[in-house]
């Protein structure tokens, strides 16, 4: 790394480094800088508002307040824009534009003059995306998220985005109210500016970041509408200016130990099934890999202490309010690396020996009596997912936890939507609905995992039944529902050899899901397997050419460290085919 700072960083190569910097000096004065200003460092702050982004409706107001904080510490703040990816505005998912954002990041925070940055953002593929970015880049960087929205009311209830329009939309499909009221619930759902106010994957990547050290602590909940929002930009502006003198980067920070501590975050609060995604993503810039044993080992030590929405009852705005990220550290602090740091250079045994003033144990539980004795995710394996799936038994039906059911087979999503409520489709509530050709190569993995009951079954009262699939589901979304299976069935995965009328059995004691039939007849129906045709230009056929399987984040094997470089592209052939 360079040692030069602020303007005289990485110069724009002229073949003359003088009149490189007289040149940029020059352009700079254009707007509006004075020489004092120009002698200073430089903190970049990564920038994400779009007008297809809600969750960054309060970025001008983030920025200003960073900028404050980098002027009072003796810095010049130098905003910059990168891509902003809105969950709910892209096609055919954000995920496809995850990778994207993060090499915007990444190459932006590496090619401009800048000693440390501070990322701004929220929505649910911004904070992974900048992580990413910052990991690969390794510059001093602090992550600021926008913070989750507050509730709204309808009829005298709390709503939230989306655990409530998921419930709601269950009730419309079933009949159960009509189109007036999901009109009205339409526009109470997201009542403010901000992430979604229950334990989606935004809220649950925003407290990754804290736990990681990659953000300031306390951080992670504080409500976007609230003062304390602006405060905490103000200060992760000061903090960033720390990081010029006393440089600590975020290969220091993302450690194997500070994985772990997030995967044991994870599990406390109940986090995202997307949440093993993205940490997967940004632990692989770093050289680390999450194993499904690791996952298992830590999810069946962690209790569940957090009482929140799609799992239990309260929202964000209760969790910041209940004592937050802290409260929650405290009570597993047994089970946590407290030598890891922070972007403070502060340890987190150091951060959690100061007392916490109060703790609202309805919201936020003891050790010692806590929502579930183990954590909220799992990793299964079997037949039918060799190299695993993700399963969330904190947000699914216990009965349906050690079932043999049918498979009702859906061959992409287009099929589903065709026929999904098709008054003639052969299923009862006893079957296992599969969708495949979802994953990431064959669909870019979207949310659809979370797959509608059909409504002839809602109508008859069901209210939930074992579905799987290799796409993902909203970390705000619920039911007995298997995602991630690896491989996907458009690359050969066992999940493209499964028939109607297959029987499909879910363990959740075994961690095993297992399609019933020998494996020489998977062999033998996979013989006449055939790929999707991929894309054939552009960032979409980059993107199906070199990305890599969940369990590796679904990050392109371009990206990943050196050090699982060649083990991934290795272990993946496909992707270069």
């Amino acid at each position: 790394m360079s040692n030069e700072k602020g303007l005289r960083k990485g110069l724009t190569n002229y073949g003359d480094k003088d009149f490189a910097i007289y040149l940029r000096r020059s352009f700079a004065r254009s707007m509006g800088l004075s020489r004092e200003m120009l002698d200073k460092p430089i903190v970049g702050i990564a920038m994400t508002p779009s007008g297809f982004n809600n969750c960054h409706r309060f970025m001008p107001e983030l920025v200003e307040a960073v900028s404050r904080g980098v002027l009072a510490a003796g810095a010049l703040p130098r905003p910059f824009p990168t891509i902003s990816t809105g969950e709910v505005f892209l096609n055919p998912t954000s995920m496809v534009y995850r990778n994207l954002m993060s090499m915007d990041t990444e190459e932006m925070v590496r090619a401009q003059p800048m000693d440390a940055v501070v990322l701004i953002g929220g929505c649910d593929k911004t904070v992974p995306a900048q992580l990413m970015g910052a990991a690969s880049a390794d510059v001093p960087a602090i992550q600021l998220v926008t913070g989750p929205m507050s509730t709204g009311r309808h009829k005298g209830e709390r709503l939230g985005a989306c655990t409530d329009c998921r419930r709601f939309w269950g009730k419309f499909r079933a009949g159960e109210i009509e189109s007036d009221e999901i009109n009205q619930v339409e526009g109470r759902l997201a009542a403010t500016a901000g992430t979604c106010a229950v334990m989606g994957t935004a809220s649950t990547m925003a407290i990754i970041a804290e736990v990681l050290g990659m953000s300031l602590p306390g951080s992670a909940a504080i409500p976007a509408v609230n003062a304390g929002r602006l405060v905490a930009a103000e200060a992760t502006g000061k903090a960033a200016v720390g990081l010029i003198s006393n440089p600590i980067l975020p290969s220091q920070i993302i450690t194997q130990k500070s994985v772990e501590n997030a995967l044991r975050a994870l599990m406390a609060v109940s986090g995202s099934t997307n949440a093993v995604v993205h940490l997967s993503a940004i632990a692989g810039r770093r050289g680390i890999r999450i194993s499904n044993a690791l996952l298992n080992k830590i999810s069946d030590e962690t209790p569940v202490l957090v009482d929140l929405k799609p799992v239990g009852q309260g929202y964000m705005e209760d969790f910041h309010a209940a004592g937050g990220v802290g409260a929650v550290l405290r009570e597993i602090k047994h089970l946590l690396h407290l030598d890891t740091m922070d972007v403070c250079g502060v340890t987190l045994d150091e951060r959690l020996a100061e007392p916490l003033d109060w703790v609202d144990r309805k919201v936020i539980r003891e050790a010692s009596d806590p929502v579930s004795p183990e954590g909220g995710l799992i990793a299964l394996s079997g037949n039918i997912a060799p190299n695993g799936a993700i399963f969330k038994r904190a947000a699914a039906t216990p009965d349906l936890f050690e079932v043999e059911g049918r498979a009702v087979v859906f061959e992409d999503l287009e099929d589903l939507a065709d026929r999904v409520d098709d008054p003639d489709l052969d299923i009862k509530k006893e079957d296992v609905m599969v969708l495949r050709n979802a994953g990431p190569i064959a669909a870019g993995m979207p949310e659809a995992g979370y797959l509608p009951i059909p409504k002839k079954l809602a109508r008859q009262g069901v209210k939930d039944i074992v579905r799987i699939s290799d796409a993902r589901m909203s970390g705000t979304a619920f039911g007995t529902i298997v995602l991630h299976i690896s491989p996907e069935a458009a690359v050969g995965g066992p999940l493209a050899a499964v028939r109607n009328g297959d029987r499909v059995r879910l363990s959740v004691k075994e961690k095993k899901i297992d399609l019933l039939i020998d494996d020489a007849e998977i062999a033998r129906r996979m013989q006449g397997h055939t790929r999707p045709e991929k894309p054939k230009r552009g960032y979409r056929a980059l993107y199906a050419e070199r990305v890599l399987q969940a369990p590796e984040g679904c990050d392109f094997d371009f990206l990943v460290h050196e050090d699982l470089h060649s083990a991934e592209t290795n272990k993946h052939p496909r992707v270069r085919k």
